[in-house]
């Protein structure tokens, strides 16, 4: 069976959107994404769609929407995932199975979230069920707080890397000025991120605001098409390796700082593709917290266990070095609507190999890795893109 490639995307800006709903965000993506395609709605055989709700919507049934808001697309087969914050890249893997096992040759994969009209406390309720609520149910300061928990260990291990976190705050946010897309396109420089103040207060353990993704609103969608199609179409975009992992929801059942689940699923990859983490031109990470991006260094292979903060010390994963890592401002800049994210993830990436990607472009871009993960390192998603055409 053959991976599908990738011919045609879309995306809205992430940020406090006017839509209402998912329904309305889904809608501004749908069509856009068949048109950049040179696909015809009659064309698609099977829509998925990545969205969390789990409490931010009263409507689930999320896949039913999508034919709601595009008539177009009405009798076309639909399915919706949920694997908490991989909800995206678990549409695009369930679209990528469906083609390549001959079900239907073309899909539209949506990702979205409607979370701004959330009140903040229960936005941070909502998160916390992508835990294991039966012991961490009670975590002060919601899903921030087991990320909390999670860098305080890391410190007591491997010393204070607050610095180091601030830098990757402020990298991120440098990034995000390029990305017309981000929900935050402002710069926030290293004194600012690295210090506690009115405007940057600690949100739970050592973490600070600058240290936490956004709570946003967006959709992305991107087609995946097989071989036969995508040979008539304008670009190509193709799937060189997609690994799939998971590990245990409770973090008492793991090392919280090891993030094996991430680990396991790079190694996969790089394997299926023939590849060294250094041969890739760039990354899209996880930083739905700056802990994690600093951790996920670890993971991908460019620093030893307990040692990734020396990673955005030597400015390897700045824009201008030697493999940047989420060039588009990431889910601290970009934003991180949680059904959205990792579709969000790959569309930037394949924005980059087609040379489409304006001011955030890195030069001469022909190889880059997405790692898109569901709670604590949980679900692990790892796909490296490679420009067919």
């Amino acid at each position: 069976m053959a991976d599908p490639l990738i011919v045609g995307w879309a995306h809205t800006k992430f940020g406090k959107s006017a839509a209402p709903d998912t329904q309305t965000l889904m809608a501004e993506v749908a069509l856009p994404a068949l048109d950049h395609a040179g696909i015809a709605p009659a064309q698609v055989d099977g829509i998925f769609t990545g969205v969390f709700n789990n409490g931010f919507s009263r409507q689930d049934f999320q896949g039913a929407l999508v034919a709601m808001g595009t008539p177009e697309l009405h009798g076309v087969p639909f399915l919706r995932t949920e694997n908490a914050c991989a909800a995206g890249s678990a549409a695009i893997y369930a679209a990528a199975d469906f083609t390549a096992s001959g079900r239907g040759r073309v899909a539209l994969v949506i990702g979205a979230e409607k979370m701004s009209a959330t009140p903040g406390d229960q936005v941070g309720d909502i998160l916390l069920s992508a835990s294991y609520h039966a012991e961490e149910g009670d975590i002060p300061g919601g899903f921030a707080g087991v990320f909390g928990r999670i860098t305080e260990n890391y410190f007591q291990r491997h010393g204070d890397r607050s610095t180091e976190l601030a830098m990757i705050a402020a990298k991120n946010h440098e990034n995000g000025m390029r990305n017309p897309l981000a929900h935050m396109q402002k710069l926030f420089d290293l004194d600012f991120c690295n210090t506690p103040s009115d405007k940057n207060p600690r949100v739970a353990g050592p973490l600070r605001r600058t240290d936490c993704s956004l709570v946003s609103d967006g959709a992305a969608a991107l087609v995946p098409a097989d071989a036969e199609t995508a040979a008539g179409l304008a670009r190509a975009i193709r799937f060189r390796a997609r690994a799939q992992t998971g590990d245990y929801l409770a973090l008492s059942r793991r090392d919280p700082i090891a993030f094996d689940g991430p680990r396991r699923a790079w190694a996969l990859a790089l394997e299926q593709a023939g590849l060294g983490i250094r041969d890739l031109d760039l990354v899209e990470t996880h930083d739905c917290f700056t802990t994690a991006e600093m951790i996920e260094y670890e993971a991908m292979g460019l620093a030893e266990p307990g040692q990734g903060w020396r990673v955005i010390r030597d400015g390897v994963t700045r824009f201008d070095g030697a493999l940047p890592v989420n060039p588009s401002g990431g889910l601290k800049s970009r934003g991180h609507p949680i059904g959205a994210t990792g579709v969000s993830q790959h569309v930037v990436v394949a924005m980059q190999l087609a040379g489409e990607a304006g001011a955030m472009q890195v030069p001469g871009a022909a190889l880059g890795g997405v790692l898109n993960m569901g709670g604590a390192a949980v679900a692990g998603y790892c796909s490296i893109l490679e420009r067919e055409r």
